[in-house]
């Protein structure tokens, strides 16, 4: 094994570990390590932190469905709007620059990281709104001490119209849409945070993948880097999973704003520079 490949399965162990674990995926660090540290054209980046975001999602969502974290039935729903983003996203992201990828990225960590800076007034609602109660969208919180909790979800519409720009995001920058994915959940549509994180880590893989089809068939996904950052990744993600359960949801959010701020200083200071 090359030092390089080492390095690449390294730092996408420590990305799958986080991404699973804020349910922001893999992507959402994968991809500025590859370009700002390893020094990969941009568009590389983002085809092998598709496949390696599918990995992720792969290794994370087995315990979450297992322990019933994840709202299946909320991920079906949502899936509609994200996989049609996505397909968007990564088309256009054929013709777009280099550093304007780099800028959108940034914008969308500094936007993510006011999000998750807001508070609402209770961690879990008690009832669905009137169509999400139709659909049959409310779940159950599991508990330390094998009791579960009844929570509700509302504002389908604003929850799929955020999730739509997820998937564009997806597609343009190789993210997954997670960051976007548990605001959406978290913030307007009212799941508890740990379950919108392991719905997100659930509903990522599907909305990358949808995504890398149209990287693989254009020519923009290098294996010798997709494969290494996919192991690291899987691993990472299979680890971060299992600590959710007993992680501190106000220490998940401040972790959160403080990540995103890093990730988006360092962008911007990409673009501003010229990389």
């Amino acid at each position: 094994m090359t030092s390089a490949t080492f390095a690449l399965i390294a730092l996408a162990s420590g990305a799958g570990f986080v991404g699973a674990l804020s349910g922001l995926g893999g992507g959402m660090f994968i991809v500025p390590a590859l370009v700002v540290m390893m020094h990969l054209p941009m568009r590389l980046a983002i085809g092998a932190s598709l496949l390696a975001v599918v990995a992720t999602s792969a290794g994370a969502s087995v315990a979450f469905v297992r322990d019933g974290w994840t709202n299946l039935r909320v991920a079906i729903v949502l899936e509609c709007a994200t996989v049609t983003g996505a397909l968007l996203g990564a088309f256009a992201a054929g013709w777009i620059s280099a550093r304007v990828l780099e800028a959108l990225f940034a914008l969308m960590m500094l936007q993510s990281a006011w999000f998750s800076m807001r508070k609402r007034d209770s961690e879990t609602r008690a009832h669905s709104d009137k169509l999400c109660a139709k659909l049959a969208l409310d779940g159950n919180l599991p508990g330390p001490d094998g009791q579960s909790t009844r929570y509700g979800v509302a504002h389908l519409p604003g929850g799929a119209a955020l999730m739509l720009v997820a998937g564009v995001m997806s597609g343009l920058l190789g993210i997954g849409g997670g960051a976007l994915k548990v605001i959406a959940m978290d913030q307007v549509m009212g799941l508890p945070l740990k379950v919108s994180s392991a719905t997100s880590n659930f509903m990522i893989g599907v909305t990358a993948g949808a995504g890398a089809i149209v990287f693989l068939a254009r020519g923009d996904v290098a294996p010798m880097i997709a494969a290494p950052v996919a192991l690291g990744v899987t691993a990472g993600a299979i680890a971060g999973s299992k600590l959710l359960p007993y992680a501190n949801v106000r220490g998940l959010r401040v972790g959160f704003v403080v990540i995103l701020f890093v990730i988006a200083a360092q962008m911007s200071w990409r673009v501003a520079t010229g990389g």
